[in-house]
């Protein structure tokens, strides 16, 4: 949806602003110690037909591979845009697993979440691993209680308590935003002009309810953003080559996007007819259920990216897979309970 008109109410049921009289003095928002926000199950990885099917139709729409940079401090690997990382004003970057104390199977990792299997000391040592070599160790981390929802939060200054949602966004200096991933997409949003920025976490629900747009209005709306003057970084996530999600979640998609079935490596929502249904010798009703289906969802956020009129050349797509790339990212559909998270964070020094 263009977003060169102003949007109804009803876009921005979900944003809850934070004004700057909350106890700013408080530690940095770090989550709960216990808890994940991938509920998703574990699946094996299915190299069959359908993968190289995507592999034919899902090109992967990253720019030139001179967008992206790698830089590893004292150990700490991170990514980065290189339009971002010249303005001197700006801090962001996209964690990997590599540099950190947690221990996973036998290696040692930068687990930035907290999860059930690594120590809550061992997640802030890695926090604040990631935010020195940053050169960010001066600025309050704000990361989310996230929910795979379109609550987006917009703050003056660090909630004394972590608050629930999948989106934030600032113009405060001193503030670091962050999302956590090890599978889901990870956006990140600066407007260079209003000196604004966000954090978007990207689910399959958060794509369908278009979190992505709603972050962009919400720039919009408190900092008078244009959207072709931003520029927005998808992070590495799970690829259209292994995220496999059922003919349901098709459907969800193709409700509510025209353009849905070019997200898909072969489009379907379970209602096709089967011509030889009687060759599994099942009666009616007991039919197998359809077979899952690719979904791409940096496609997918590229593409409402674009809808929302952010120009091709300021949209950087990494084409990491989470779920392929397994020594230098988490993937939970690969690892499950036992995965770690990756950080994306940005912030206005």
């Amino acid at each position: 949806m263009p977003l060169d008109r102003s949007l109804d109410a009803l876009y921005f049921r979900n944003v809850y602003p934070h004004s700057n009289d909350q106890d700013s003095s408080s530690t940095p928002s770090l989550g709960p110690a216990a808890g994940s926000d991938y509920t998703g199950r574990l699946v094996t990885s299915t190299k069959t037909g359908t993968a190289k099917r995507s592999a034919r139709k899902l090109g992967a729409p990253v720019s030139a591979a001179t967008a992206w940079t790698e830089r590893t401090v004292r150990g700490v690997r991170i990514l980065q845009i290189s339009s971002l990382a010249k303005l001197p004003w700006l801090v962001h970057g996209f964690s990997t697993k590599r540099g950190g104390v947690s221990d996973q199977d036998g290696e040692k990792v930068l687990n930035l979440g907290f999860t059930e299997w690594d120590t809550k000391e061992n997640a802030l040592e890695n926090r604040r691993r990631l935010q020195s070599a940053l050169g960010a160790s001066g600025l309050q981390l704000i990361s989310l209680k996230q929910i795979h929802s379109d609550v987006i939060h917009f703050f003056d200054a660090a909630p004394a308590q972590p608050c629930q949602g999948d989106a934030s966004v600032t113009n405060r200096p001193g503030l670091l935003l962050g999302v956590q991933t090890a599978d889901c997409v990870p956006i990140l949003l600066v407007d260079p002009k209003k000196r604004a920025v966000a954090a978007i976490h990207a689910g399959w629900r958060g794509t369908l309810q278009r979190i992505v747009v709603k972050a962009i209005g919400q720039l919009q709306m408190q900092f008078k953003s244009k959207p072709a003057d931003l520029l927005a970084a998808i992070g590495p996530s799970i690829g259209g080559c292994c995220y496999e999600v059922g003919t349901e979640v098709a459907t969800q998609f193709l409700s509510q996007f025209a353009e849905a079935p070019e997200w898909f490596d072969e489009f379907r929502t379970g209602d096709e007819p089967n011509p030889i249904q009687w060759l599994n010798m099942m009666p009616p009703g007991h039919q197998p259920p359809p077979k899952n289906v690719l979904l791409d969802l940096r496609k997918a956020n590229r593409a409402q990216l674009l809808g929302a009129g952010l120009r091709p050349q300021n949209i950087f797509v990494s084409d990491l897979c989470t779920a392929c790339r397994r020594d230098l990212l988490f993937s939970y559909r690969k690892e499950g309970p036992q995965s770690g998270r990756l950080l994306s964070v940005i912030g206005i020094r």
